[in-house]
């Protein structure tokens, strides 16, 4: 049982977690959640006694603890046996085996018995250390993150930076944990990967503490969340998803909690004000001025992000965007992919399919230009604006520049504080604008890639693993913005929250061909595996109490079920387009009335801000000046009230629309 008791933790003179408490029982498997910063790792730390606790306790009993390695590992071994090296016992009964063995070829004849016996032990601690199978237990481990055979027999440093993340991941599995701590396990992996991952964790018996922001993910593999909100720690049951439940009742709750405080406060706060003159009612008003004193003040709930991803309609974007025939894509004249027929259309919502390495970023980087075709041909509409967001995007970001930089490199005619305001929506406000990229985390600087492409106000959306490094409510933000996008989208991810938000057909990277997948993402699960067969299985630890019931290798759907969900698929992305057509002209208007009354909110508040600006009052001062500003803020107001009349007024008119439609 591990038990947090009154645990503070700080860094850098701010308090993560103050005074918190929390216990976790063994073999249970814990999300730990929060926004970037909030205190995940460093309480991560704290569980492995890398980081010593402020104030407070944590009793941790366990001995063998694993947590997954952030740093890119080294090694001349060969992928498989630098696996080996991650289980202690494993490498400290080998190497008393390979002693005992040396010691029996030096014995004497005198010496002879009490070798063999030394042979004889080892051979039984080495067996017991599971070394009769750990190479296959290595290998089939590594194939089940998506290692080929030749990758195994590779040396470490050989392998790209992605796989040698994943190698990491490997070896925090391979090692018989009782405390196995995980971030951001998912990062580095596709689909494929992450289904497999899934299986492994909920058959393992061992106590588990999970960073993610993949909600699927949590809530297949966790049942309870640990949440770090403004240094408290607060416990809830279930996944992910239950987490956004009981919270959002709670946020309800406390909602209430605060109108029914402000009614009563107010209330206290008249009779103060009515009586306070009076000396009959001293002693009532004193009692009143005591009780608004005690009264607790229940705490607004945060907003949990400012990130607000948006993107513009794709406007005048032709009906057909891009047609793929006879494509061959690869490197040096040798094709990766093969594609006979593949086309995009307006509104067009796909994703892509396929385990890492099948190909799915060179045909994506084919179609968007980065590539030549080996063979075949790609027509694209002429003056469509694609939006390519990349898995490596981030590398090409300059690091000695400030988001703001970067903007003005795109956009050189636009007022500053235009492009400001732009990136405020990106979370990039203030002096967050021109602070050098170069120390930025990976996820801030995924979100000035969303800005930069979102300047460019794309009719097509090509996604490579866009959620690499997102927390939860950007996820949430992109997956929103995603679905309102009236443009195309082709989308690699390995998010399927993201997936089944933003898609509505899959094409599958397999075998070295793009073909047409009929299945959704469960039949795409169980389809991975019955390719593998019992891999999984073979790398797996025990099963352990009811762990594995959450996550079974589900049978393939059968036919009825797949053909309803095809057309579930085709009705609702025809009834998505023709709802687009027929709210396309109010929703232009709209959009570009919420745009002005942006700039208005933002030329009124610096109008406001030169009327305060006390100078302008002073002996001598031109009092036109100030005539003239006055008549500039009532104009701004007048027109902000005239523009926001006109929102209402367009907003009735869409839902009346949407209520028609949906009737007929």
């Amino acid at each position: 049982m591990i038990r947090l008791r009154q645990l503070t933790l700080s860094r850098g003179g701010r308090d993560l977690l103050r005074g918190a408490e929390a216990t976790i029982a063994p073999g249970e498997r814990v999300a730990l959640i929060g926004l970037n910063g909030s205190g995940k790792t460093s309480l991560l730390s704290a569980l492995t006694g890398e980081v010593s606790p402020d104030a407070g306790s944590i009793e941790q009993p366990f001995e063998r603890v694993i947590r997954l390695e952030q740093a890119l590992p080294s090694s001349l071994l060969p992928a498989w046996q630098h696996l080996l090296a991650a289980d202690a016992a494993l490498v400290e009964a080998q190497q008393a085996l390979a002693r005992a063995e040396a010691e029996f070829s030096e014995a004497s004849a005198d010496t002879d018995h009490a070798a063999g016996l030394a042979i004889a032990q080892a051979h039984a601690a080495w067996h017991e250390a599971g070394g009769a199978d750990a190479a296959s237990r290595a290998r089939a481990l590594l194939s089940g993150l998506g290692f080929s055979a030749e990758a195994c027999e590779a040396p470490v440093d050989s392998l790209s930076g992605g796989w040698r993340m994943r190698l990491n991941l490997a070896r925090a599995l391979f090692a018989p944990a009782e405390l196995l701590l995980l971030d951001e396990p998912t990062n580095h992996l596709d689909l494929d990967a992450v289904l497999w991952l899934e299986r492994w964790l909920v058959r393992s018996a061992c106590t588990m503490v999970i960073v993610s922001h993949d909600r699927d993910f949590l809530d297949r593999v966790v049942k309870c969340c640990l949440h770090i909100d403004e240094g408290r720690l607060m416990r809830f049951a279930g996944g992910y998803s239950d987490f956004e439940r009981q919270r959002a009742a709670r946020a309800a709750q406390a909602a209430r909690e605060r109108e029914s405080s402000a009614a009563r406060a107010a209330h206290l706060e008249s009779f103060i004000r009515r009586f306070r003159a009076q000396a009959t009612r001293a002693r009532q008003v004193q009692s009143r001025i005591k009780a608004l004193e005690r009264m607790a003040e229940v705490e607004v709930v945060r907003a949990l992000s400012g990130v607000d991803i948006e993107l513009a309609s794709a406007e005048d974007c032709p009906e057909h965007l891009v047609l793929v025939e006879r494509l061959g894509a690869g490197y040096q004249q040798t094709p990766v992919v093969q594609v006979q027929q593949l086309q995009i259309e307006r509104g067009a919502r796909i994703g892509v399919l396929g385990r890492n390495g099948a190909g799915k970023t060179t045909l994506i980087r084919t179609l968007v230009g980065e590539l030549p075709p080996v063979s075949g041909e790609i027509t694209i509409a002429r003056g469509l604006r694609v939006g390519y967001f990349a898995q490596q995007g981030v590398d090409a970001l300059r690091d000695d520049e400030s988001a703001l930089r970067h903007l003005q490199r795109l956009a050189p005619e636009q007022r500053e504080q235009a492009l400001r305001d732009f990136l405020g929506r990106f979370g990039f406000r203030g002096e967050d604008a021109t602070r050098p990229v170069g120390p930025m985390s990976g996820g801030e600087k995924a979100r000035l890639l969303f800005a930069l492409l979102a300047w460019q106000r794309p009719q097509l959306l090509v996604l490579d693993e866009p959620t690499n490094h997102l927390d939860a409510q950007t996820r949430d933000s992109l997956a929103d913005a995603l679905a309102r996008f009236d443009g195309a989208l082709l989308l690699v991810s390995h998010d399927r929250y993201l997936l089944r938000a933003s898609v509505d057909r899959f094409v599958i990277v397999a075998d070295g061909t793009l073909t047409d997948y009929d299945g959704d993402l469960d039949d795409y699960d169980a389809w991975i595996a019955q390719r593998r067969g019992d891999a999984a299985t073979a790398a797996a630890p025990p099963s352990g109490g009811d762990s594995a019931e959450r996550v079974a290798a589900a049978p393939l759907a059968d036919s009825a079920s797949a053909v309803d969900r095809r057309t579930e698929r085709r009705l609702a992305a025809e009834r998505r387009v023709a709802l687009a057509n027929l709210t396309r002209t109010i929703d232009a208007e709209i959009r570009a009335i919420e745009t002005r009354l942006k700039t208005l909110e933002s030329e009124l508040g610096h109008t406001e801000g030169a009327l305060q600006d006390p100078t302008l009052y002073g002996p001598g001062t031109d009092g036109a000046k100030v005539a003239g500003l006055n008549r500039q803020r009532a104009a701004l107001a007048r027109e902000k009230d005239e523009a926001e009349t006109r929102w209402l007024e367009l907003q009735t008119q869409r839902d009346k629309q949407v209520t028609a439609f949906d009737a007929a």
